[in-house]
């Protein structure tokens, strides 16, 4: 199978699996990072194009978030489906990393990518967690699982292994505190970290102004 066609089956497959998820790990999400790594892919050297798109639409294919913790379930999917368009073994091979390296574990725990089509996927997948869209996200994600929006009395947590930021349970709030502010600094590529920059002061202000309002300090 010619690239292209595979990678058009493939967005297809995972636009009719995530169209109407309601947790912010929507088709809208996953075509967003799919974009953004096109784009981040043309500035780094040796990201090829195709283990790029593939990593990118496949990301978030089977979530160990949404399958009971299970961090290979995401591989497993991505196999099945490729191996099904008869898909080079290496490819497969390729994005199953990808798809096991890219999660944040925790504040404490690092999560390098070993190659360079998995930094501009983790990039790219970082970036849409940021700003307007990642602030709009993580309440999304709070809502699906019954979180509070904030709650002064629960501190963040700094968690210093994927087993202890696995069972966080959390006010949303609090996830700011324990990844989004951080990403930046983790991010790979000089064009990422630039488009992060605006992001980060975007969520922010967000912060400074929903913690005043919290305290109804604006109608005082």
């Amino acid at each position: 199978m010619e690239a292209q066609e595979l990678i058009t089956r493939t967005a297809d497959f995972v636009r009719e699996k995530f169209l109407h998820e309601g947790s912010g790990h929507d088709w809208e999400h996953i075509r967003r990072v799919w974009q953004t790594s096109r784009g981040l892919a043309t500035r780094v050297p040796g990201a090829d194009p195709l283990v790029t798109e593939l990593g990118a639409l496949l990301h978030d294919v089977a979530d160990w978030k949404f399958h009971g913790g299970d961090e290979e379930a995401g591989p497993r999917e991505a196999r099945r489906w490729l191996l099904s368009l008869g898909t080079q073994e290496e490819v497969i091979q390729r994005v199953e990393t990808i798809i096991r390296e890219i999660s944040f574990k925790g504040l404490g725990v690092p999560t390098p990518m070993s190659t360079p089509e998995g930094e501009v996927v983790q990039d790219a997948d970082r970036l849409d967690a940021i700003g307007a869209i990642g602030v709009a996200r993580a309440f999304a994600y709070g809502g699906h699982k019954g979180r509070p929006l904030h709650d002064p009395s629960v501190p963040p947590v700094q968690h210093d292994s994927f087993e202890s930021y696995k069972k966080n349970t959390g006010p949303t709030i609090n996830h700011f505190y324990e990844k989004l502010l951080h990403l930046r600094d983790r991010l790979h590529t000089p064009a990422a970290r630039e488009i992060a920059d605006e992001r980060q002061q975007f969520m922010q202000a967000f912060l400074a102004q929903f913690l005043r309002e919290w305290e109804g300090e604006d109608v005082r």
